[in-house]
């Protein structure tokens, strides 16, 4: 470029919000911040989600503990109460006809599925499916503008 072609402005990491975080031309505050409580709504689901996977993970380690220790108990004399705790717990339904991995794949293939859609929709339909807009004006209100580690954005990352 010569020194008549324009350049191109750089953002700094203290200009505010980049493009995907700021609300679509004529979205009022009031459904920002609802469109916010959907998402945050469905964070706390994610978060469950998170935990129905730590069950259901827990539930399968307890399984194969319960098969070993019932195996050292047969190792050490006691084979008929180790057969009757094993063909009592080992391999039972943790609910009416399901395993875990049933009950994960019951929650991600209907509630899960449902919400994360619902979540989707209102931001496509309200914010240009724009993602946590509500927290990236929160951030700029709250941050102290100028002070290092209260920057907008990452400093070396580019804007997408």
């Amino acid at each position: 470029m010569d020194d008549a072609t324009p350049r191109p402005t750089q953002r700094t990491a203290d200009d505010g919000p980049d493009d995907r975080h700021v609300p679509p031309a004529g979205v009022d505050d009031a459904t920002i911040a609802a469109v916010g409580g959907v998402t945050a709504a469905f964070e706390v689901v994610e978060h469950a989600r998170g935990m129905l996977y730590a069950f259901h993970r827990l539930v399968g380690r307890a399984d194969l503990e319960l098969q070993e220790a019932l195996d050292d108990l047969e190792k050490a004399g006691h084979a008929e109460l180790a057969d009757r705790v094993r063909a009592d717990v080992v391999g039972r339904n943790v609910l009416a006809g399901r395993w875990t991995f049933q009950v994960v794949e019951d929650f991600d293939s209907g509630y899960h599925r449902a919400f994360a859609e619902a979540e989707q929709r209102v931001r496509d339909e309200l914010t240009a499916g724009r993602r946590h807009v509500y927290e990236a004006q929160l951030k700029e209100r709250e941050r102290t503008h100028g002070r290092p580690g209260h920057e907008a954005l990452p400093v070396d990352v580019p804007d997408a």
